[in-house]
């Protein structure tokens, strides 16, 4: 008999095709997401299931799911799921990590030159009918180009977005719990700050730190008080990390140019204040959002959960020592 599974959110075909090859499969196409209460009781008999950042797994869902053996998060961010907890109930744990570091990028990316350039602001310009006509000071933005690129996290996505700054000739400082090897420093044309000379000498501020405990409003009011008057912050990180009514206060009150943000705190609400605002550009937590990354992704944890329940040897294990409880 095939070990049972359950597919939280909806995925692709040939996901669940690969799964049904290993598994006794439930799924869940209608994309209906489950509340706490629905979880458990769909995973209480069975041995493994794939989630999404929405799914909350912890020690209250783990104690009614005795067979549970892996949960493989179709994410990179893995804030959802109580590693802790299941490392104690000897469930294995996975992510989705590398896969999605280029769609990231690009994204952000995106985010800085529709923030900087103004570009959403001047397309709901256009389409409600106000343009009249070329001038000299219409929608007045800030050149990226040359502009100094200050990254707070300095890991796989960092350094991706550090790479495509080459090619606007910016200097790039960071600051990161861990200083990038001379040699990759030198390629993206990179420097070590601290945090404070980060946030004071940055023309564009862009986050790519993990959310946790530590970095719960990483940024809040003193540190955006730091920021150079003037610049921008780019979002495409985790929600929470920013504090976002902070963050309506810097933008309302003239002190930052902008804002680009994929994430919120308690998304998918968010900060009403923010839609207000016409100087920030708001997007549905959508950095890795391409075809072919989003596949890659469903289909690596795909393949973890199948690895975790045969082998017992995932290759994104986050807690090892799961399999020895």
């Amino acid at each position: 008999m095939k070990p049972k599974i359950l597919v939280t959110r909806e995925v692709f075909d040939d996901v669940l095709e690969y799964l049904a090859g290993h598994f006794e499969v439930g799924a869940n196409q209608a994309d209906t997401p489950m509340d706490p209460p629905t979880l458990a009781r769909r995973l209480a008999d069975k041995a493994g299931v794939l989630t999404t950042l929405v799914d909350r797994v912890d020690a209250d869902l783990l104690a009614g799911c005795p067979r549970l053996k892996a949960v493989c998060n179709i994410a990179v961010g893995f804030n959802n799921i109580d590693v802790a907890a299941c490392t104690r109930a000897g469930v294995m744990v996975t992510n989705t990590p590398g896969v999605l570091d280029d769609s990231t990028a690009d994204f952000t990316w995106a985010l800085i030159l529709a923030t900087a350039r103004r570009v959403v602001e001047a397309d709901a310009h256009l389409r409600r009918g106000a343009w009249k006509g070329w001038h000299l000071k219409q929608f007045l933005g800030l050149d990226v180009h040359h502009a100094t690129l200050g990254i707070l996290g300095f890991g796989r996505i960092g350094r991706k977005v550090a790479r495509r700054a080459l090619g606007f000739e910016m200097p790039v400082l960071y600051h990161s719990r861990r200083r990038a090897e001379p040699e990759v420093a030198r390629a993206l044309n990179a420097s070590f700050v601290s945090k404070e000379e980060l946030l004071a000498r940055a023309d564009i501020l862009s986050l790519h730190v993990p959310y946790t405990p530590a970095t719960h409003h990483l940024i809040g009011r003193a540190e955006l008080a730091l920021m150079k008057p003037g610049a921008i912050l780019i979002n495409a990180a985790r929600g929470g990390v920013v504090d976002d009514a902070a963050l309506v206060a810097a933008l309302a009150e003239g002190r930052l140019a902008g804002a680009g943000l994929d994430v919120f705190e308690n998304e998918p609400a968010l900060n009403p204040a923010l839609i207000g605002l016409p100087n920030v550009v708001l997007t549905p937590h959508i950095a890795s959002s391409s075809a072919a990354t989003r596949h890659a992704m469903a289909m690596l944890a795909a393949r973890n959960l199948v690895a975790a329940l045969t082998t017992g040897n995932p290759p994104n294990l986050l807690n090892p020592k799961s399999t020895c409880a």
